[in-house]
C-alpha cells in the first residue's frame, strides 16, 4: 500500500504549498515504510515535474488529457481516485487550497474513504488508531479526528508543514484514464489569475489593513510595505464591504482563512470574525493607535501608535536593513 499526493499546478507551475504537501506526504509514507507517488494533471513540463522528486516523490504520474486542460472538480476527483486505485494507495494527500477543499470530499466518496480537511500535523498511528490534528471552528480551535476507513484522504493546510529537499530521482510516467461524460457536465472555461501578486493562501508574510487607514487612497503604504517584505496584501471585512479593496483580499471567518509565518495587522481592531481567519498565523504583529483594541490580545508583538507615522518608519527601517545585507 502506497501514498498518493495530488500536486495541483497553476499555469504549469507548482506553488510552495504543493511542495509542502509533497514533503508532508513523504513523511506520511515514511511512517508506513512505503512509497510516495505524485499525480499531476494538466500541461506541466518535465523540469517542473522533476522538481517533485526533490521533495520526496518516488514516482510521478502525469495526465495531459485535453479535456482536463482547465480544472473540473468532478473529473479531477475521478482521475485522482483512479490513480489511487492503480497505485494501491491507502492514503491520498492534497493541499487544502480552494480546489483541494472541493476535491477532498469527492475523492473520499469515490474511494469510500474517511477524510480530514485542514490538517496541520502528521498523523499519529498508535495501537491501530489513525488520528490527525486539524483546525476547527474557523481556526479558533483544533480537533483530533480518527479515521477508521481502509483508505484515508488528508487535505493539508498551507504553511503548516516544513519544506525539505531530498536528493533523489523519480520516474515520470504517463497516466491515461477514460473521462466519463457525466464528469464533464460542468466545464470551467477559463481561470483568471493575478500573476503579479503573492497568493494569500500561499503567502509566508501577509500585510493587512483595516478601517484605521481611513480610505482606499491610503493603501499605497500597505502595498509598499508588502513589496519590501515580499508579502501578500489583505484586508478586513469592513474594508472590502466598503469597496476600498477587492473581496479576494478579505481575510476572516467569512473570507479567506490564512496561516502565514507572519501576519501584520495595520489599523485593524480585531473583531472575532477577523481573528477566526488569522489565528493560525505563526506570528501576529498589530499596529493600532487604540491600546484597548482586541487585536492586541492575540498579537505576539504590538505597536500602539498612528499607522501613518509607524508604517513609513517601518518601511524605511526594513529598506535600510536590506541595504546592509
Amino acid at each position: 500500500m502506497s501514498v498518493l499526493i495530488y500536486t495541483e499546478n497553476a499555469g504549469g507551475k507548482f506553488k510552495k504549498s504543493i511542495f509542502e504537501a509533497v514533503c508532508y506526504a513523504r513523511a506520511v509514507a515514511d511512517q508506513s515504510n512505503t512509497t510516495l507517488t505524485a499525480l499531476s494533471i494538466g500541461n506541466v513540463n518535465t523540469d517542473e515535474l522533476s522538481a517533485l522528486a526533490k521533495y520526496g516523490a518516488d514516482k510521478i504520474l502525469t495526465v495531459t488529457n485535453s479535456q482536463l486542460k482547465n480544472f473540473i472538480n468532478q473529473a479531477y476527483a475521478s482521475v485522482i481516485a483512479e490513480a489511487a486505485k492503480k497505485e494501491g494507495a491507502a492514503i491520498v494527500v492534497l493541499s487544502n487550497s480552494f480546489s483541494g477543499r472541493g476535491l477532498a470530499p469527492r475523492i473520499s466518496v469515490k474511494l469510500d474513504a474517511g477524510v480530514v480537511d485542514g490538517a496541520v500535523a502528521l498523523p499519529e498511528q498508535n495501537g491501530g488508531r489513525f488520528t490527525v490534528k486539524k483546525t476547527a471552528f474557523s481556526g479558533k480551535a483544533f480537533a483530533i479526528v480518527e479515521l477508521t476507513s481502509a483508505v484515508k484522504v488528508i487535505a493539508l493546510t498551507p504553511n503548516s508543514y516544513k519544506v525539505v529537499e531530498v536528493a533523489k530521482p523519480a520516474k515520470i510516467e504517463e497516466f491515461s484514464v477514460d473521462i466519463k461524460a457525466s464528469d464533464l457536465k460542468t466545464i470551467l472555461k477559463e481561470i483568471v489569475r493575478s500573476s503579479d501578486k503573492v497568493s494569500l493562501p500561499d503567502a509566508d508574510i501577509v500585510v493587512s489593513g483595516g478601517r484605521g487607514l481611513k480610505g482606499p487612497e491610503n493603501w499605497e503604504m500597505i502595498e509598499e510595505l508588502a513589496g519590501v517584505l515580499g508579502a501578500a496584501t489583505a484586508c478586513s471585512k469592513p474594508v472590502s464591504d466598503a469597496g476600498w479593496r477587492p473581496h479576494s483580499e478579505h481575510v476572516g471567518q467569512t473570507g479567506i482563512a490564512i496561516s502565514p509565518n507572519l501576519y501584520i495587522a495595520i489599523g485593524i481592531s480585531g473583531a472575532i470574525q477577523h481573528l477566526a481567519g488569522i489565528s493560525s498565523s505563526k506570528v501576529i504583529v498589530a499596529i493600532n493607535k487604540d491600546p484597548e483594541a482586541p487585536i492586541f490580545k492575540v498579537a505576539d508583538y504590538g505597536i500602539v501608535g498612528d499607522a501613518f507615522e509607524v508604517v513609513p518608519k517601518l518601511i524605511a527601517a526594513i529598506k535600510e536593513h536590506k541595504a546592509l545585507v
